[in-house]
C-alpha cells in the first residue's frame, strides 16, 4: 500500500483502502464580507441523484461526515448536528434546499454550501466552507479533504467508518494540515 493509500478502518472488507492523496491544491480560499470561504470541489463518477442523499439524510452523513444532524437536512428550517455521539448537541439550520442541486446549511457559526452538477461522467461536487478565523483554513481544508475521500469510498459501495475527531490524525491530517496552511496563505 502506498503512503497515499490508508485503510479506512475498521471496514467490512479489511482490503477496502480510500486513496486520501496527500495534494493539498484542490482548494481555494477568499475573503468575503470579513469572512473566509474555503473552497473545494471533487468530480465523483456517481448521478447526483445518487450522491445528493449523502448530503441530506443523517444515516447517509454519519457513513462520512462530521456533521450528524438529528432530522433530514431536506428542508428549511432548525436542526441540530453532532460530531459524535458524545458531543454536545450544536445549533443547525437550514437555509436553501433545491434538490438535487444546492444545500445550504449553517452548522454553529460555520455556513456550509453544496452544489452538485451533472457531468458526463456523474457529477461535480463543490463545498463552500464560510468561517471567521483565518487561522482554521488549513485545519477545515485538511479535514474535508479526508472526509470527501470517505464519501468516494462510500460512494464506491465500501462501508467504511467516517474519519473524525482524533481518528484523522491516523489518515494524514496533520501533513493536509500542514500543506493547506501553506497553499492557502
Amino acid at each position: 500500500m502506498s503512503e497515499r493509500e490508508r485503510p479506512m478502518a475498521p471496514a467490512t472488507d479489511p482490503t477496502v483502502t480510500a486513496r486520501i492523496d496527500d495534494d493539498a491544491t484542490g482548494a481555494t480560499l477568499a475573503e468575503v464580507a470579513g469572512r473566509w470561504v474555503l473552497t473545494m470541489t471533487r468530480a465523483l463518477p456517481h448521478p447526483v441523484d445518487r450522491v445528493w442523499p449523502k448530503l441530506t439524510e443523517p444515516d447517509q452523513l454519519r457513513t462520512w461526515s462530521p456533521v450528524g444532524p438529528d432530522r433530514p437536512l431536506d428542508s428549511v428550517g432548525p436542526a441540530t448536528s453532532r460530531e459524535t455521539p458524545q458531543d454536545d448537541p450544536e445549533d443547525a439550520e437550514v437555509l436553501v434546499c433545491d434538490p438535487p442541486r444546492e444545500l445550504v446549511h449553517r452548522w454553529g457559526s460555520h455556513l456550509l454550501r453544496w452544489t452538485l452538477a451533472p457531468t458526463p461522467d456523474g457529477s461535480l461536487l463543490t463545498l463552500e466552507h464560510t468561517f471567521d478565523e483565518h487561522p482554521g483554513r488549513g485545519m477545515y481544508a485538511a479535514g474535508w479533504h479526508i472526509a470527501l475521500a470517505v464519501l468516494a469510498t462510500v460512494l464506491d459501495g465500501h462501508e467504511v467508518d467516517r474519519v473524525v475527531g482524533e481518528a484523522a490524525r491516523e489518515y494524514g491530517w496533520s501533513t493536509l494540515r500542514q500543506r493547506y496552511d501553506e497553499s492557502l496563505g
